[in-house]
């Protein structure tokens, strides 16, 4: 009894290998443009607060969070807690305690109309966060995490993986976590530590990365 045996051919096979590696570039390009967005507005929070404190200064002449006179110059507005007037940003960085300036700034700002958010001090949506959900946060740079900032005050944003770290980096300064305005470690506590080298950063681990100006 004749028995026919059918297979693919090297053209029916090559064409799937092709169908398949485009499918992977797609994949991988897609995943590039996600991180690609990621890092952009990771970014974008290092280039945004400042420009909201530079604006509540213009305009009351007075710093977010430390505003002596917050209580007026945002009058209407419950809650409100005036600051100690010394031109700093007092308190950890990512501090959850409401009688801290750092904690205060964000209110003070958004009830100014220079940032978008939640002005009830008790929300769980008050404290912001990046496109990672890390937790973002102001602070003196007597408070910073990392030791050696420059500047008066530091912004840091915490959770962000290693890769995105040096993208940062690179974008907004001197590709080098250890040097420059913005610098990167693991520490999430007030105490200052110092910054790691860029072979240090490890790409999938995460990070606080700090701004500061």
């Amino acid at each position: 009894m004749k028995r026919n045996q059918s297979g693919f051919t090297l053209i029916e096979i090559a064409i799937v290998l092709v169908i398949i590696g485009l499918l992977l570039g797609g994949v991988l390009k897609g995943q590039e443009l996600i991180n690609s967005a990621k890092v952009k507005n990771l970014a974008g929070d290092f280039k945004n607060i400042p420009v909201a404190i530079y604006g509540y200064q213009d305009k009351y002449k007075a710093t977010p969070g430390d505003d002596l006179l917050a209580v007026s110059h945002l009058s209407g507005a419950s809650g409100v807690d005036a600051g100690g007037g010394n031109g700093l940003i007092d308190g950890n960085w990512n501090s959850t305690t409401a009688t801290d300036e750092s904690f205060n700034f964000w209110q003070q700002i958004r009830l100014a109309g220079f940032g978008p958010g939640s002005t009830d001090k008790s929300s769980p949506e008050y404290i912001p966060q990046n496109a990672v959900g890390g937790t973002l946060g102001v602070t003196n740079v007597s408070s910073s995490p990392i030791s050696g900032m420059k500047g008066t005050y530091v912004i840091c944003s915490g959770s962000i993986a290693g890769k995105f770290a040096k993208q940062i980096d690179l974008t907004l300064d001197d590709s080098n976590t250890a040097t420059g305005t913005i610098m990167v470690n693991s520490n999430t506590s007030g105490t200052p530590s110092v910054a790691l080298a860029t072979g240090s950063v490890t790409d999938d681990a995460t990070y606080t990365v700090c701004l500061g100006f």
